[in-house]
């Protein structure tokens, strides 16, 4: 045999070998992907809930029959929080100056990072606001509870109380604002930037009606914070280095707990956030629940004045469908 032909033949069975491992090999991988396939691919691998699964979704206006709305409103919104649904929605994602609303997170913040037995401290800075600015009565160097603050904070919408909570719980005012804005976007909340913890009016202070739901109803799992809100008033023990120990009874600002605004009837307001300034009108945000007890979270922005911000509210939630 000559010796182009042991060449030949060489390769020619070289070629042969290497296409039957080739053949092999990818006979072996289509088996390990088959029987990967048949363990995995129908297995949930991904057990955590969706992020918006349980929440009130809305991207457009939506109108509920029994309520006519008023164009005065900035925004305005119904949520029935069990059947996770948006009966009405006005203007929900425009962004809003949101006055002392802003309270509501400054709650979440200190709630979820504070210790409530905690003894606060109250500096110069916390007592220094012009005299109309809505205040619980504090004064420098006063000590009292981390959870006396909050009470404070959710019930009289002390300016005071917030400056108090920010300073103790992150040193510094800017560090808290910092943490508030990291948390507002942890919940979805990215529509909203603060630069203070109660709501005094700035340019760059906004958020919107349903960034304000998304905050509120995640602040609904804190039995604390459903505690505080639903007082008809808490009794504060201040004690300070100078003028001794003091009692600070708080209400709540709402009309509705005041007496001054006509509930509605088919339901029961729980308690809530109030907000007022200049530019950002008449604002709250209440948990009610109806005869059923079913929660619902009702939301009015921007209204001119306390009658019209109370009669929207009394005819929103009076358009609640009956369970």
């Amino acid at each position: 045999m000559r010796c182009t032909d042991r060449r030949k033949i060489f390769f020619f069975g070289s070629f042969l070998l290497i296409g039957m491992f080739l053949i092999a090999g990818c006979a072996k991988k289509e088996a390990i992907i088959a029987t990967y396939e048949k363990s995995e691919y129908n297995r949930d691998l991904y057990h955590a809930d969706l992020y918006a699964e349980n929440l009130c979704v809305a991207v457009e206006n939506i109108e509920l029959p029994g309520y006519t709305t008023d164009q005065q409103l900035h925004a305005a919104g119904l949520f029935g929080v069990n059947q996770e649904q948006v009966l009405y929605a006005q203007n929900l994602h425009n962004k809003l100056y949101p006055a002392s609303t802003t309270k509501v997170l400054t709650a979440y913040v200190a709630l979820k990072y504070g210790n409530l037995s905690d003894i606060v401290t109250v500096s110069r800075r916390a007592v220094t606001f012009d005299v109309d600015a809505s205040v619980c009565g504090l004064q420098e160097n006063d000590q009292i509870t981390m959870e006396a603050l909050l009470y404070g904070l959710l019930l009289h919408s002390g300016n005071d109380n917030a400056i108090a909570i920010a300073e103790h719980i992150s040193g510094s005012v800017e560090a808290f604002v910092e943490l508030m804005n990291e948390e507002a976007r942890k919940l979805g909340a990215t529509n909203t930037h603060f630069t203070n913890p109660h709501g005094l009016h700035e340019a760059d202070h906004y958020t919107t009606a349903y960034d304000l739901y998304l905050i509120f109803n995640e602040c609904m799992k804190n039995e604390t914070f459903l505690t505080m809100i639903s007082q008809s008033s808490y009794a504060a023990t201040v004690q300070n280095p100078t003028s001794g120990t003091r009692q600070l009874t708080w209400t709540p600002s709402h009309f509705y707990a005041q007496g001054l605004a006509i509930p509605p009837q088919n339901a029961v307001i729980v308690g809530g956030k109030t907000g007022t300034e200049d530019l950002a009108g008449s604002c709250l945000i209440l948990l009610e629940k109806d005869l059923s007890g079913n929660p619902y979270i009702s939301i009015v922005m921007g209204a001119p004045d306390k009658t019209v911000l109370y009669n929207d509210m009394t005819s929103l939630i009076s358009a609640i469908p009956a369970s």
